[in-house]
Parts: C-alpha cells; structure tokens; sequence
C-alpha cells in the first residue's frame, strides 16, 4: 500500500532544491514518490502529516561491521594492545572466534535497529565470524529484512585462521551470492594468501560482483605486502584483477603512495572513509587528495549513525583532509551513487527520512550544507520509510520490539564475554 506525507518539503538529495508539497510514496524494492498539489477527495492511503517537517532520501552505511555489535561495554582483552595488529588479534580476532548463530542474530537485529532509528536504510556489511561461518550471512540478511532494513553483505575471507577457514569463507560467499545480491569480502592483504587473492576475484567474477577488503589501514598492512610479495598492496591487488570492478570497496586507505592513489583513482572503484574508528585505533588520518571521486562513507561498526560520522569525517579533515562543505555532502551520498550505478536494489527513491528539524536560524538550499554541517543530526530523524513502508514512527520501530531486541542482546553479549576470557 501506498503512503501519503502531507505537506513536506522535499529536499532533492543531489541538487537540494526545496519543494512542499504533498508525497506519495509507493511500496516496494525501488518503488517511486510522486508529488501532489492537493489531496485527492477519494484517498485511502495512510496519511502522515509532516507541515513544518523536511523529507529526504534515507542514509547509506558504506561500510559496517555487524559482528562488533555486542562488544560496546566488553572488558580489557587479554594483552594491552600495544599497536593495531595487536588490536585486531586481541580484541577484534578474539571476539569472531566467539561468535555463534545467536550472537550474529542479536548483533544484526541490533544493527539493523539502531541504522534504522539513524535514518539509515540500506547497510553495506563487512562480517567475519571464523567458527560460525557457514550460513552466517543469511542469519544477517533474514535479521536485517524482519526489521526493514536493506543490506550488501559478505563474508570477510582471510588465511589467519588456516587454509580450510578461507575455503570455508569462499563456499559461504558462493553460496550467499546464488540467491541474493552481495560482495565478495576480503580481511586485508596481509591476512590473505596468492591463493585465496586469486579464487577471490575468480569468485567475484563469476558473480559479476565487486570485492570488499580492508586497504592500507595501517603502515603494518603495507610492510608486510613490501617484505613477503615485493610490492605496495595496491600493485598486488591490481596485479591479482581485484581492482577492475565498480563494484569493488576499499575500506580505509591510509597509508597509500601517490603512485597507488593514482592507480585507484584511474580505476572504477571505490573508497570508503570510516573517519572515526581511524581515530580510535590511531591509525592514522584519512585524506582524499589523488583519489579521484568515488569516496564514500562508513562507520568501520562503531556505530550506525552517518550523520555523526559525515561530521567526524568533515571536524577533522580540516587539519588532514582535502574536505569542505560540499565536498563532505557529497561523499556522504556517494553511497546513493555506488548503489544505484551499479544496479544494486533496495535504496530507491520511496527510501526516506522525516526530519523534525528545529533551527533557529533560516533553512533553504542556499545554506543547506552549513546545516548539514552543524546543524542535522540523528536526534532530528522522527520518522523512516524503507521501501515504501513506514518503518519508524515518531523514533520508535514499528516492525520489532526494541525492547526484546535489547534484553536478548544483553543476554549475547554477557555469553560472547564470557567465552572470551
């Protein structure tokens, strides 16, 4: 069934054109909006009045990590980390060797409400879950549906738990990818075999689909690639035909040469900032400069909330980043771009946010990117609509209950804890 949004004032997501007016909104995977002048006398669509409130397309995550989900509160690991390989071996590395059925369901139910109440509508996910990986990206994709989100998934296939984990990572991939639309994931280069490289593009070829790896995250990924391959990461992964599809993501992409920028930015992939976890594992400073325009944003799983990370991105880029106002708009909607060129579903334009947007000062689209800025946040988001259907209502969900979610997380995460000690 349709949906009817009375009086909004529609911001068009790429050139911010304001127009009010009344919003049909049709239902279903890409559906389309229509605008009204009037009300027709004979409506029997659900009606939602939103005089005095701003609509626009809903928010893309560009790179999350569901499996991180249950870890906010967790204690000390084993061993201080004393440098990033160590936080990935201590921490993240002991957390997926956790993790079970149930845990997965509880962190992408949880993943997918808290994207949901953020405005964000379609999740771009990289998963790891090294003794529980058969079947783990359904659990995620059937989770993400039952709440109304929609979602890019794969498996992040690595050798650092042996060869028999990587082919098991490789025949989940195949197996997910046959009935749904997907990537191929991939840890980083340092954790990943000629091998397993090479059956990776094979895999992503076959499916005409890109890959999703970690790049230059740290100075370690690149020293690594130098001593055991003789060449930077992005040489070996262009060698290996990983780079050739508009499809393909790389996270991060710190600590790159010039020569690697440009060999990214004369191919069609994409880049994905995730600005924050950057700065909690002090890896280092994004900066854009070199990489061409395909740079989009994520979260890196540190929480659901582009609107928040779109402002960390924007804060500190003005010390380390080629960023500005319409620079820092743009990236954060380069996700819209990445999907929609590359023909994946879910993200259409019956995809959107109602603000309750209360400022003080003038809004129009002349200024609109200095309230992007400093002024919208994820507070302002009252209700969402993912594929044509109101899925959240005045900030709370209408398609799950939040509070079970909540108390069987808890209970996840005390069992992930304590296996993890």
């Amino acid at each position: 069934m349709s949906l009817l949004l009375k009086n909004g004032t529609y911001i068009h997501p790429e050139t911010l054109e304001f127009t009010t007016s009344h919003i049909l909104v049709d239902e279903g995977l890409n559906g389309k909006i229509s605008f009204l002048k009037e009300i027709p006398l004979d409506n029997t669509y659900p009606v939602i009045d939103c005089t005095g409130k701003y609509v626009t397309q809903s928010f893309v995550c560009g790179h999350h990590h569901v499996y991180s989900a249950l870890a906010r509160g967790m204690g000390a690991p084993k061993k201080n980390p004393e440098n990033f390989n160590e936080i990935l071996e201590y921490v993240w590395w002991s957390l997926d060797k956790c993790l079970d059925a149930e845990m997965i369901e509880a962190s992408a139910l949880y993943t997918a409400m808290a994207s949901l109440k953020n405005g964000v509508t379609f999740v771009i996910d990289h998963h790891a879950s090294s003794f529980a990986i058969g079947g783990s990206l359904d659990i995620i994709a059937t989770a993400f549906e039952k709440v109304g989100a929609s979602h890019l998934l794969c498996y992040e296939i690595s050798d650092r738990d042996g060869t028999q984990k990587a082919q098991e990572g490789l025949m989940e991939t195949a197996e997910y990818l046959e009935e749904n639309q997907g990537l191929v994931g991939l840890h980083a280069s340092f954790t990943v075999s000629d091998d397993t490289l090479q059956k990776v593009v094979r895999v992503a070829k076959h499916f005409d689909t890109g890959i999703h790896i970690h790049v230059a995250e740290a100075q370690s990924d690149q020293d690594h690639c130098v001593e055991k391959y003789g060449k930077r990461v992005i040489e070996r992964l262009q060698k290996a035909g990983a780079l050739s599809s508009p499809k393909t993501i790389l996270g991060h992409c710190l600590h790159l040469s010039e020569k690697e920028k440009e060999v990214i930015a004369a191919s069609p992939v994409w880049v994905v900032q995730n600005t924050e976890s950057n700065l909690n594992n002090k890896v280092g400073f994004f900066n854009a400069a070199g990489l061409g325009n395909n740079i989009m944003m994520g979260t890196d799983g540190m929480h659901s909330d582009m609107l928040r990370s779109a402002k960390a991105a924007f804060f500190v880029g003005q010390n380390f980043d080629t960023i500005g106002y319409d620079s820092v708009y743009q990236r954060f909607r380069n996700a819209d771009k990445y999907l929609n060129n590359n023909g994946f579903k879910g993200h259409g334009p019956n995809n959107l946010v109602v603000l309750d947007y209360d400022s003080p000062t003038p809004f129009n689209p002349g200024n609109f990117l200095g309230h992007f800025v400093f002024g919208l946040d994820s507070r302002h988001v009252q209700h969402v609509i993912s594929q044509g259907k109101l899925v959240v209502e005045n900030q709370h969900l209408l398609t799950v209950d939040e509070e079970k979610i909540l108390a069987s997380a808890k209970i996840q995460a005390e069992r992930l804890w304590a296996k993890m000690r």
